[in-house]
């Protein structure tokens, strides 16, 4: 593993979370009139992206490398097209939002999950990876739950 590979791997991890934090502005204030229960929850996530944030800008640094601290052009193209989405889905604009929820943190569980199995990832990177994947799959859970749930509303 080179340092080069570690960076670039933690680099697309942050590029992932700010994907993240930005979908949920995006979604914010959307569902906690018709689901208020959702709000704590979703505080939370985004909170924890922040800290991930910072957990992975400070390892890209440890290691002498430069963070990509921005969005990446396909999560941009992936918010534009749930706006477009929910202009035709005006009548249960809460459920697609917590579909959009449920598949943005299946997809960052996805990546993470990639870069662990890159072996790309050094030894303190690969735990701090593996940590926030944990937390990521906490997260899906519970809000695949909260989807479940409300479907049978």
């Amino acid at each position: 593993m080179e340092p080069e590979q570690n960076i670039t791997a933690l680099n697309d991890l942050l590029q992932i979370t700010n994907d993240r934090m930005e979908g949920f502005e995006k979604v914010e204030g959307k569902v906690w009139e018709m689901y208020p229960d959702i709000k704590d929850e979703y505080d939370r996530m985004i909170f924890q992206s922040k800290i991930m944030r910072n957990e992975l800008i400070n390892l890209i640094t440890e290691k002498g490398g430069k963070p990509h601290d921005s969005s990446s052009v396909v999560g941009a193209l992936h918010r534009t097209w749930i706006d477009i989405k929910n202009s035709f889905t005006v009548s249960n604009l809460e459920e697609s939002t917590l579909q959009n929820v449920v598949f943005g943190e299946k997809a960052a569980i996805e990546a993470y999950q990639k870069a662990l199995d890159s072996n790309n990832l050094c030894e303190k990177s690969r735990e701090i990876v593996s940590e926030q994947l944990n937390s990521l799959t906490i997260s899906y859970n519970q809000f695949k739950k909260i989807e479940e749930y409300k479907k049978k509303d």
